[in-house]
């Protein structure tokens, strides 16, 4: 079971990892087998599923997040504790709240994860 102590660290630890930019700091946050969805999928990638699985299509996709988005800054807002995942809920830095319901393994990496944006997201503008 995941506490909120945690789930807080884990949070602020991925948040840290994206305000720094560095992919291999993020990519560590993932496991090998992970499965992504994210309208944002749809939107950057073209695919209509809106999901990823694998951690190498995982890399594609936030390299090129990280090259469309050079401003891209992650500001915590709110940390929600499950029984093995956590919310994260967070300010971009052009003002859209999103929300990423992670579940976690034993290790503490990602091995699911669901984007939720809001509705002032360039995302809904497919």
């Amino acid at each position: 079971m995941i506490t909120p102590d945690l789930a807080q660290r884990a949070a602020e630890s991925w948040v840290a990892a994206w305000n720094s930019r560095d992919l291999d700091t993020i990519m560590s946050h993932y496991t090998d087998d992970v499965t992504f969805w994210s309208p944002m999928i749809v939107k950057l990638m073209g695919d209509p599923n809106g999901k990823i699985v694998g951690k190498e299509g995982l890399r594609a996709y936030f390299t090129r997040g990280l090259a469309a988005t050079p401003a891209l800054h992650f500001t915590l807002l709110h940390v929600l504790t499950g029984v093995d995942s956590v919310t994260i809920y967070y300010r971009r830095h052009d003002n859209v709240e999103v929300a990423e319901v992670t579940t976690l393994n034993a290790d503490g990496q990602a091995t699911q994860i669901h984007c939720y944006y809001s509705a002032n997201s360039t995302v809904w503008q497919l």
